[in-house]
């Protein structure tokens, strides 16, 4: 079951983080202002196609095993992105067809691909939240969420390739402990965030094209990302490079540990659970 929208203008006028994501991903939902853009990010880090990769790798292994191994039945997704299947719901249903999603962006065009992407199984549900991260109390006390997810129980935040487009005077650490904070115990954090520590003077291209696009961003160091996790369980093996992220937890023959390098993937990821 999903939940109807209406849908408003799209803002073609500059580039957008998830159409440029789309773009990455080898998808079709972005413009032409959007593909100039990732190409001049690819043009000084070719990785990128292998970062926006293995993050959606990411994501569907540490579905599989919060929801196999912790009992996770609810996903708060944030930054979802424009749906590429398979989406999270489709992933988490599989394993438990009863499980609900709720996913969340602040871009219209995702909104106009959510409903054609994000269907349930007759057991779960998934609805969608046009939010923005930067406002955690109306995220999390939108009508649509609570007609979704029963808070009571644990919920798995999924902050994949999101807070590295919050800057520090934005207050990260805030926000994601916010969102936590409403969250019951055995609720879990999963979270991806791109990283200069493998190759800075790179990823400082990288960062002058967002900024010059009108999309600031702040590319941390695994300590940092690692500060996500404060006052959580970090399962093993604690906050590692995307592709190393349990990749037995892949479907048989799909994993790459040995086929990339670690700057070509320049991802801290990492999966904790609340006590």
């Amino acid at each position: 079951m999903s939940t109807p929208h209406a849908a408003r203008d799209i803002d073609t006028s500059r580039p957008h983080s998830a159409r440029m994501y789309d773009y990455y991903l080898g998808g079709k939902d972005h413009f032409e202002i959007d593909r100039k853009a990732a190409e001049t990010v690819a043009a000084v880090y070719p990785g990128i196609f292998v970062c926006a990769r293995e993050n959606r790798a990411f994501m569907h292994r540490a579905t599989r095993v919060l929801a196999t191994e912790h009992g996770i039945r609810q996903w708060l997704d944030i930054g979802t992105g424009i749906p590429t299947e398979p989406n999270l719901h489709q992933v988490a249903q599989t394993v438990v067809p009863d499980a609900r999603v709720v996913y969340a962006d602040n871009d219209p065009l995702v909104l106009k691909y959510a409903e054609r992407l994000m269907r349930s199984t007759p057991q779960g549900r998934t609805t969608y939240i046009e939010a923005d991260v930067n406002d955690p109390q109306a995220l999390v006390n939108a009508p649509q969420l609570a007609e979704v997810l029963d808070l009571t129980k644990p919920v798995a935040l999924s902050l994949n390739a999101l807070m590295h487009f919050v800057t520090d005077a934005q207050d990260p650490y805030g926000i994601v402990s916010n969102l936590l904070d409403v969250l019951p115990s055995g609720s879990a954090l999963a979270l991806s965030h791109c990283t200069p520590d493998f190759d800075p003077d790179t990823w400082q291209k990288v960062t002058d094209i967002y900024n010059g696009a009108g999309t600031p961003v702040q590319f941390r160091s695994q300590k940092d990302v690692a500060r996500f996790f404060d006052g959580l369980d970090l399962l093993e093996p604690g906050v590692t490079v995307g592709h190393r992220w349990r990749p037995e937890a892949a479907p048989e023959g799909t994993s790459r540990t040995e086929s990339v390098t670690d700057a070509q993937v320049s991802l801290w990821t990492g999966v904790g659970i609340k006590p």
